[in-house]
């Protein structure tokens, strides 16, 4: 299952559910190697790549195309940082630049839409006295007698000529005062923007978001000292494990705890045990599923692959061992344990994965650790690397040695049935 989940890199939501907070930040960190791993892998195979294509490139002809990068004294490929290099802006003054140069478009923006409304204003204007005094002219002069038309005509080109020289001195004036107004306002707008930038380095969302960033920073402190707390776990289970000498990583330590076929016939015969024969349990080729999606899938899954492990029972014994239960939920399971003293568990078969859930009583509360028994070993499922040839070496390791150094879990007392038939019945019908 482990093996999946790195192979896959990911993990069912339902079955992270099932995983307390250490077996998860434990699970992570594996994960996190197999990343590592993967990214050198890939690393390394990216270089060999290059080193062909250099390969490949010394060989063409000397006149073919090619791109040749600058290189520094060190002989690397040149890289230019903005900001680094000689002769590069402060970030101060680039900042203070852009301020000037948006205040300086802003203000020309309204600049342009003033003059467009002066300009508007003054043509409208001479166009009107030109058109009245033409008008005067007309109904005046030319009602006189032919003759005097003619000075009539110079009068009327003289005023306008006078109207044309008022309007150009009209407009300088305007385009004088529009630009002294750009260039105030065009300062307004600098100093309200250097205001208000400085202004939002001391408000109240900077305040919050260093308090998020406070936070944010405790928050990863936490995660990194879970993640070496994990690595630390690791590092003892694995130790422990060889000093112990019970690592079961080879399948053929499970060979000589399967059953012969005359142990399971005394075994078939003793009423008081519940064990089938391997013959009699299997019903045509089973071929396991992916994942576990019924009851009726998980009971196959028993007859066919646990039962002849000796899955339940008692070491050396055909009884079933009292701590070993059904297919029964996690709220069932804590129902059992409620009223039991710390260090009370059972084992029950899960129904998130091809194995099964030890269920613990501690001080305050409960804590439920995944057994994978996919493989032909059982370990605990992102918790302890130890690897043991049944179910019940599992169960007796951890009655000497704790699960967890964090939590300190010793397998004590066994939490026995309270149904009668058992919840393991169906398993062995």
């Amino acid at each position: 299952m482990l093996q999946q989940i790195l192979r896959d890199m990911y993990i069912d939501p339902e079955l992270l559910a099932e995983l307390n907070e250490e077996q998860k930040q434990i699970l992570f960190y594996k994960m996190r190697e197999e990343q590592l791993r993967r990214w050198k892998e890939r690393e390394e195979k990216t270089r060999m790549e290059e080193a062909m294509l250099r390969k490949t490139a010394r060989r063409k002809q000397s006149n073919g195309k090619h791109v040749q990068w600058l290189r520094g004294k060190d002989g690397e490929v040149w890289v230019w940082v903005m900001g680094e290099a000689p002769g590069d802006k402060p970030y101060e003054q680039i900042s203070e630049e852009l301020i000037a140069e948006r205040a300086r478009q802003q203000a020309q923006k309204e600049a342009e839409e003033l003059w467009r409304q002066k300009e508007a204003e003054i043509t409208k204007k001479f166009r009107d006295a030109m058109a009245q005094e033409k008008a005067r002219i007309v109904a005046e002069k030319w009602k006189i007698e032919i003759e005097d038309r003619k000075a009539a005509k110079l009068e009327e080109e003289k005023i306008q000529e006078e109207l044309k020289k008022r309007e150009e001195e009209e407009r300088q004036r305007g385009e004088e005062q529009i630009r002294q107004q750009e260039e105030i306002r065009a300062k307004e707008l600098y100093l309200s923007l250097k205001q208000a930038q400085q202004h939002s380095q001391h408000s109240d969302d900077d305040q919050e978001w260093e308090e998020q960033l406070r936070r944010s920073k405790a928050a990863d402190e936490e995660r990194s000292h879970k993640a070496r707390r994990a690595r630390d776990e690791y590092r003892r289970q694995s130790l422990r494990a060889i000093q112990k000498g019970r690592v079961a990583g080879l399948s053929n330590l499970f060979q000589g705890t399967r059953l012969t076929n005359d142990q399971e016939m005394k075994l078939n015969n003793n009423s008081a045990s519940p064990l089938l024969s391997r013959s009699e349990a299997s019903s045509g080729i089973w071929e396991r599923p992916s994942r576990p999606f019924s009851r009726d899938v998980i009971i196959r899954w028993f007859r066919e692959e646990q039962i002849p492990r000796r899955a339940g029972f008692e070491r050396n014994t055909n009884r079933i061992a009292p701590w070993f239960h059904g297919i029964i939920s996690r709220q069932e399971a804590e129902e059992l344990l409620m009223n039991k003293s710390e260090g009370t568990f059972l084992v029950r078969v899960s129904e998130k994965i091809w194995g099964y859930a030890l269920s613990y009583r501690q001080q305050s509360g409960f804590k439920h650790f995944l057994v994978d028994a996919s493989g032909d070993f059982y370990s605990f499922l992102g918790v302890d690397p130890n690897r043991h040839a049944t179910l019940t070496d599992l169960i007796d390791f951890h009655k000497e040695e704790i699960i967890t150094s964090s939590g300190g879990e010793l397998l004590l007392d066994p939490c026995g049935q309270q149904k009668n038939p058992p919840d393991y019945s169906p398993l062995f019908e």
